[in-house]
């Protein structure tokens, strides 16, 4: 056994589809929280600012989320190994844009750049279509079967 293979942490694809849930699941919840107690911090017009952030949520995951999220579960459900990298339910620009999405929150949020009343709207508005995503991965996880053979001698979710 190679050195490469005997510490690769590698998990059956169906785990991964799970990681990567999880992550996200993370991920939105974080932001969700975060933006959600600056949010109270401002209480006048409450309910019209998180009606509008639930709007642009919902719209950010309709017209790119969803489209992100399908592309990474057909990534992961065609991967040629069985038995993937557990880090692998990224892709090299996905983690990029990850690191730069991370950053720019923190910094901004960390800077002052940015009032906390108007961060909230942009936590809580990226944290729906997060948390959204990540029930794409729980369900395509849930159903994961080996159920069609495909051209390459992989499997397809049906």
């Amino acid at each position: 056994m190679h050195a490469k293979q005997k510490f690769k942490l590698s998990v059956p694809m169906r785990s991964l589809l799970f990681v990567a849930a999880g992550v996200w699941t993370f991920a939105g919840g974080m932001l969700l929280v975060r933006g959600g107690i600056m949010l109270i911090h401002y209480p006048a017009h409450l309910w019209i600012k998180e009606l509008s952030c639930l709007a642009g949520g919902l719209l950010f995951y309709w017209l790119l989320f969803s489209t992100i999220s399908h592309k990474h579960t057909a990534r992961i459900l065609t991967m040629k190994s069985e038995r993937p990298c557990l880090f692998a339910f990224f892709n090299l620009k996905s983690y990029l844009l990850m690191a730069v999405m991370i950053s720019s929150g923190i910094t901004l949020r960390l800077s002052g750049i940015v009032s906390p009343e108007y961060l909230s709207y942009v936590y809580v508005t990226m944290g729906i279509p997060l948390l959204l995503s990540a029930f794409r991965f729980y369900y395509v996880g849930f159903r994961y079967q080996k159920v069609i053979s495909g051209k390459n001698g992989r499997n397809y979710l049906d």
